[in-house]
C-alpha cells in the first residue's frame, strides 16, 4: 500500500460541479464562455461566466499537467486512483481551482455555487474508498450557512475548511466575525487551511488599480493567527498554510519574537504571559500552536526545518496544475536530498505521511 499523503492537490471544476444547485438558484448557475476572436494557433480558451463576470476556467494540456481530463475533473474517479497508484500515493487532499479567487460579491450566489461544489466533490470523493479527501468551501458572507456547510462536509469526508489569507467577506483574518468559524472547526476537529488565493471579489471594479499577489497574504495570515492567539483559543484546530513555499516562516517567527519583546500589554494580542515558561518563539511556535506549512522540494530545507521542525512540514504535488508549485515526483526529490545527507530520512518520512496525517486528521 502506498505510504504518501499528497497534502496539496486540485480538481478542475466542470459542468457537473453546478448540478447540485437548488431549483431556486438556477439563475446563478455558472456557464462556459469563449472569446469571440480566439488565436487559431493556441488551444481554445474558455472561462466561467459567474455573476456577470469572467472567471478562470483554464484550457488544460495533458502533457504539461501529466494528467487527463478524467482525473482533473473527476469524471472518472478510478482513473485518478490509478494515477495515484503509479505515483505511489495513498491519499490526495483536494483543493479547488476556480475558487482560488472569489468569484462574486453577492452572498446568495456565493452560497449557491459553493454549496453545489461541496456536494459535487463530496459525492465524487465518496467513490474513492477514502483515498480522495477534500477541503470544504465555506460561504463566509453568510456565517450561519457556513457553519451548516462545515457540519455537512465533516459528515461527508472533508478534512479541512478553505480560507483565504487576505480579506474575505470584506474582513481580515483577525476580525471577530470569523470566531464562529474557528469555533465550529474546533468542535468538528477540522483543519483550517489557508491556501494561496485571494478573497477579494474578482470583478472589473475590484481589479481596477489593484495588483493581486495572493501568496503574499499567507505570511500575514500566519502572524495574525499567532498574534491573536487563535491556536490557544481553539486547540483542536490544526492550521495549515498551503502552496506559498515555506522560506517565509523563519522571518515571520523572527518578527513575532521581536514584537513580543516590544509589544505593550494589549489583549487579546499575544504577550509573554500567554506562553509557557521557557517558550522560544522560533523553536516552539509551530509545534505548540499546531501550525503546518507546505514546502517546495528545492527550498533551503536544512535551514527552514530548524524553525518549522520535522513534525510540522508537509508537501504536495499541486496535482492538475502546471505552475511554479507543480512537483509531480516530490517523493523522489526529497528522498534524493536525504541520500545526499541534506535532510534526514526521518524528516522526509514525516513530511510524506505522518505530518499530513495529523494536519488533516486522517
Amino acid at each position: 500500500m502506498p505510504t504518501t499523503i499528497d497534502a496539496d492537490t486540485h480538481i478542475d471544476e466542470t459542468e457537473d460541479t453546478w448540478e447540485y444547485m437548488l431549483p431556486s438558484e438556477q439563475a446563478f448557475k455558472p456557464v462556459v464562455g469563449y472569446p469571440s476572436n480566439p488565436d487559431p494557433n493556441r488551444p481554445l480558451p474558455r472561462y466561467w461566466m459567474i455573476d456577470g463576470e469572467r472567471q478562470p476556467r483554464l484550457a488544460r494540456n495533458d502533457e504539461r499537467t501529466a494528467t487527463t481530463v478524467e482525473a482533473r475533473e473527476l469524471l472518472d474517479v478510478k482513473v485518478r486512483l490509478r494515477d495515484m497508484d503509479s505515483l505511489d500515493v495513498q491519499t490526495h487532499v483536494i483543493y479547488p481551482t476556480t475558487f482560488l479567487i472569489q468569484p462574486t460579491s453577492r452572498p446568495e450566489i456565493d452560497l449557491a455555487i459553493k454549496r453545489s461544489y461541496n456536494r459535487w466533490l463530496g459525492d465524487r470523493c465518496a467513490e474513492s474508498g477514502g483515498r480522495l479527501r477534500w477541503i470544504c468551501l465555506p460561504p463566509v458572507m453568510t456565517m450561519d450557512e457556513t457553519l451548516e456547510e462545515l457540519r455537512w462536509a465533516k459528515d461527508h469526508g472533508a478534512v479541512g475548511v478553505f480560507k483565504k489569507g487576505n480579506d474575505e467577506a470584506g474582513r481580515s483574518v483577525s476580525d471577530p466575525y470569523f470566531q464562529p468559524l474557528w469555533k465550529e472547526a474546533n468542535d468538528l476537529e477540522l483543519a483550517v487551511c489557508f491556501h494561496t488565493g485571494s478573497g477579494i471579489p474578482n470583478s472589473r471594479e475590484a481589479r481596477a488599480g489593484r495588483a493581486r499577489v495572493p501568496s503574499a497574504s499567507l505570511p500575514d495570515a500566519f502572524s495574525a493567527v499567532v498574534m491573536n492567539r487563535l491556536p490557544q483559543q481553539f486547540p483542536k484546530v490544526r492550521w495549515g498554510f498551503i502552496e506559498a513555499a515555506s522560506g517565509w516562516v523563519p522571518h515571520e517567527l523572527y518578527k513575532i519574537g521581536r514584537r513580543l519583546k516590544r509589544l505593550p500589554e494589549q489583549a487579546p494580542m499575544l504577550t509573554r504571559e500567554h506562553l509557557p515558561a521557557n517558550f522560544e518563539v522560533q523553536r516552539d511556535t509551530m509545534r505548540e500552536f499546531n501550525l503546518f506549512v507546505t514546502c517546495l522540494v528545492d527550498e533551503d530545507l536544512p535551514y527552514i526545518l530548524k524553525f518549522v521542525g520535522e513534525d510540522n512540514m508537509v508537501v504536495g504535488s499541486d496535482y492538475t496544475h502546471a505552475d511554479q508549485s507543480m512537483e509531480r515526483h516530490f517523493q523522489d526529490e526529497l528522498r534524493a536530498r536525504a541520500e545526499r545527507g541534506e535532510i534526514t530520512t526521518t524528516a522526509v518520512n514525516k513530511m510524506l505521511y505522518d505530518n499530513p496525517k495529523r494536519l488533516y486528521g486522517l
